[in-house]
């Protein structure tokens, strides 16, 4: 059985062994150049951007030298989808789309075991390969991540549980879409797309959500532009309040600028004078690894529903 299946998708398993392989042999090469400007540890620099000379001088440095590198990082989330799908799609959509089937499940394994061998080979395969790659990222992107913290858009979805819970999902959909469709490129398009709809609803509505987020105000301080949150929380809103704590819209914060233009002073005085605060509405950064548990858990629990189905289907030879 086991040479079988690698007889089967050997193809699928060599090629995304081969990317994720350049992949994190370039991101091997060029972390160890970012990590060399921290002499003492990117982790040592966080939150010391413009108070320790030596810390701005490095994340100025990181920045110039390497910041192109982050932004190309950002479609690097597209990786679990493709590892997931990769796999997924030609898993039954193969079978059924070549006739095999018939055979396979003709033979001395019965259908059922040779259905889980194939989900446990290939689902081991996307979490092994998904997780490496993810270990070889979180440690490229710490010099980063000391500087902008772990929950921007590109930091959280590639880092800790959620890019193999991502590719799982992936391998769920596509699996249960090629057992429907009897065709791979439908099953990967299907896939592919689903895991954008539901990353892009779950990243905007859901995250959001998963815990209630913190909201600090103060009184603006003449001089100071100190932020309430730490530089690694994530802010959800910031804005200014009158002194009774109401929030001001942006056309009446535009008209107090309007108005100490014309009074010719500065506008933090001027604000301050009048008891305008700031506030802000903030998730906190040590909430990284709660939020990661219950987006990984919502995508793994949505994939094993969809790998339940396939199994519902190949049991009952609704095929």
């Amino acid at each position: 059985m086991t040479w079988l299946l690698w007889r089967q998708h050997r193809t699928e398993v060599c090629v995304l062994g081969l990317l994720v392989g350049v992949f994190g042999i370039a991101l091997l090469v060029l972390g160890t150049q970012a990590h060399e400007l921290f002499p003492g540890g990117p982790a040592r620099c966080a939150g010391l951007a413009g108070v320790d000379e030596a810390c701005t001088a490095s994340f100025r440095r990181l920045d110039d030298e390497y910041g192109f590198v982050e932004n190309l990082l950002a479609a690097f989330y597209l990786m679990p989808v493709v590892i997931g799908a990769f796999l997924g799609a030609p898993l039954l959509a193969r079978e059924l789309e070549d006739g095999t089937w018939q055979l396979a499940w003709t033979q001395a394994v019965p259908r059922m075991r040779w259905l889980a061998a194939k989900l446990v080979a290939l689902a081991g395969v996307t979490v092994a390969l998904t997780g490496t790659f993810t270990a070889v990222l979180t440690w490229f992107r710490r010099p980063f991540d000391a500087w902008e913290g772990r929950f921007q858009y590109d930091a959280f979805d590639l880092q800790g549980l959620v890019p193999v819970a991502y590719a799982l999902f992936a391998f769920g959909v596509a699996t249960a879409a090629g057992a429907v469709l009897r065709r791979s490129l439908p099953a990967f398009g299907v896939a592919f797309g689903a895991f954008l709809a539901a990353r892009m609803g779950v990243a905007l509505l859901a995250r959001p959500a998963y815990a209630t987020p913190l909201t600090t105000t103060e009184a603006i301080p003449v001089g100071s532009k100190d932020r309430a949150s730490g530089v690694a929380d994530w802010v959800i809103e910031r804005g200014y309040a009158d002194a009774t704590g109401r929030r001001l819209s942006s056309t009446e914060h535009s008209e107090l600028e309007a108005a100490a233009d014309r009074a010719g002073t500065d506008l933090d005085r001027f604000l301050h004078a009048r008891g305008v605060q700031r506030f802000e509405v903030y998730h906190p950064a040590d909430r990284f690894w709660t939020f990661q548990i219950i987006e990984a858990a919502l995508f793994v629990g949505v994939a094993a529903v969809l790998i339940g189905v396939v199994v519902w289907r190949v049991r009952r030879r609704v095929i």
